[in-house]
């Protein structure tokens, strides 16, 4: 592992993870489950600390360090730890809510080099114990603690390291939030579990990472579509010698990864087009960990996330929850080993979100073509259902992007007494000079049936974003609301 400047050992990890979770025991032989949030940049203290939580027998509660003060204090609130371990730089983000709540914050580096207790065996930890809660993104509610056991992480790692074909030779860069299952799972447990290097930066920054890319030390690079859009805007700006020297480091990596949101068919293209490779697209969730993924050396194709992955168990059903057709849209279903252990102190919400048989139900809707999924969207916020008709925001979405002056767009329902959900779509102008309405509705008549096309569009400057760079459409639509008497409407059906 490499970050800030200095390389660490595997050596080095389980005797400063060997002190952190020492330190978090105290005189107790085995912290049994209690949960300990720690709110750390990203680095050597980071994975330490998280390595500590889980050899002391607790429940890791990565807290997310963009997160405001309100937003760390709702986690507390729900997880109820028993410790709290934060860098001291941010410290006073959380103090104030940890000392409301008896709360002790330790520093991270206090923990990692603790002797406190230098003998005696850790607790031995059962694989079905609770490992980790991360917190669920908050696109349609509140965010929900998803309990995940060490089997859990095990089999997903398993099933991430067979399909994509990771060995103790790969390195891969690392700049992802570590409070999702992207960062913490696919990209830095999925390194330490196969003994390859891993390249830690605690911020994104583009042109940091082409340089790093340049190198040609990398095998993998996984990120997210808001990143690819971003490193593809900063090499469109850069000298020709600097595209060409950015285009051959990237070429050398074996693998690019895209994920935790659907990926839009115009940054694949300009993607492969710059690097020469086709990005990988999978589907999962914080629930889930991963579902379904294209392969690793076949054909993928835009648009589709592949099959599901060694192990893992993917059906789609209908509104009465029968297995579909072929060829039919329906829900995403997903069984087996990765699947999480329950929502945190939500018993109900548990029970509600799995069927009988134990399937866990995604909400997301999907539909099976040539034997690859192609994600059609989440039923609360991606499957609109206007005059009567099922919607796709995903499907309007990718059109509107492929206007040549449209540089971002989001699509939802707005509640509509006459068509139940009004169209709508959120625009992000590529250029100075925006679109107007009427050319943007006129581009999308050209290429969507009638009752797809938007029936109003709103010219914004940026869309509404979580940590991972997940739109969040609530938001968006709350923008239709501000704006009811500026978007442009069209009645035509």
């Amino acid at each position: 592992m490499r970050t800030g400047g200095r390389a660490f050992s595997y050596q080095e990890l389980l005797d400063g993870s060997e002190a952190t979770a020492r330190h978090l025991l105290g005189r107790r032989i085995d912290l049994d489950g209690a949960r300990v949030c720690f709110l750390v940049d990203p680095g050597w203290e980071y994975v330490a600390t998280l390595w500590g939580v889980w050899r002391a027998g607790g429940m890791a509660v990565p807290l997310a360090v963009s997160h405001p003060p309100p937003e760390l204090a709702y986690v507390l609130d729900d997880a109820e730890p028993s410790h709290v371990v934060v860098d001291p730089a941010m410290g006073e983000r959380i103090a104030d809510a940890a000392a409301a709540r008896g709360l002790t914050l330790i520093a991270p580096g206090d923990a990692t080099s603790s002797r406190d207790d230098p003998g005696g065996e850790l607790p031995a930890v059962d694989p079905t114990r609770a490992a980790m809660m991360l917190y669920t993104s908050g696109t349609t509610g509140r965010p929900k603690g998803v309990v995940i056991s060490h089997a859990n992480i095990q089999a997903q790692v398993e099933a991430l390291s067979e399909a994509w074909g990771w060995s103790s030779d790969d390195r891969i860069l690392l700049h992802l939030p570590l409070h999702h299952v992207h960062g913490i799972v696919n990209v830095m447990t999925c390194a330490l579990w196969n003994g390859a290097a891993c390249d830690i930066l605690p911020r994104f920054d583009p042109a940091a990472v082409w340089e790093r890319l340049a190198t040609g030390e990398y095998t993998l690079y996984m990120a997210v579509p808001t990143v690819y859009r971003r490193l593809i805007e900063a090499w469109g700006e850069a000298d020709d010698q600097t595209k060409r020297r950015w285009s051959a480091g990237a070429r050398a990596c074996r693998l690019m990864v895209s994920g935790s949101a659907a990926l839009p068919v115009p940054t694949l293209e300009q993607w492969r087009d710059m690097t020469g490779h086709t990005l990988l697209e999978r589907y999962g969730m914080t629930e889930i960990g991963m579902a379904l993924s294209n392969p690793l050396h076949a054909e993928r194709r835009p648009g589709f996330v592949g099959g599901p992955l060694p192990g893992v168990q993917v059906r789609l059903v209908d509104e009465d929850e029968i297995p579909c057709e072929s060829g039919a849209p329906g829900q995403i279903q997903v069984r087996g080993p990765t699947v999480f252990k329950e929502y945190w102190r939500r018993p109900e919400e548990t029970r509600a979100a799995f069927t009988a048989e134990g399937w866990f139900r995604t909400g997301d809707q999907a539909v099976i073509e040539d034997g690859a999924y192609r994600i059609l969207g989440r039923r609360s916020v991606d499957i609109l259902k206007s005059g009567g008709e099922k919607i796709s925001a995903l499907e309007i979405e990718d059109v509107l992007r492929s206007h040549p002056d449209v540089k971002d767009c989001a699509v939802v329902g707005v509640p509509d007494a006459v068509w139940g959900d009004r169209v709508c779509a959120a625009v992000v102008p590529r250029t100075t000079d925006p679109p107007d309405a009427a050319e943007l509705r006129a581009f999308a008549k050209g290429r969507l049936a009638p009752y797809k096309v938007p029936k109003e569009f709103l010219l914004v400057d940026d869309l509404p974003r979580n940590a991972m760079g997940k739109v969040t459409k609530p938001a968006v639509r709350d923008l239709f609301a501000a704006d009811a008497g500026t978007a442009t409407t069209d009645e035509d059906r």
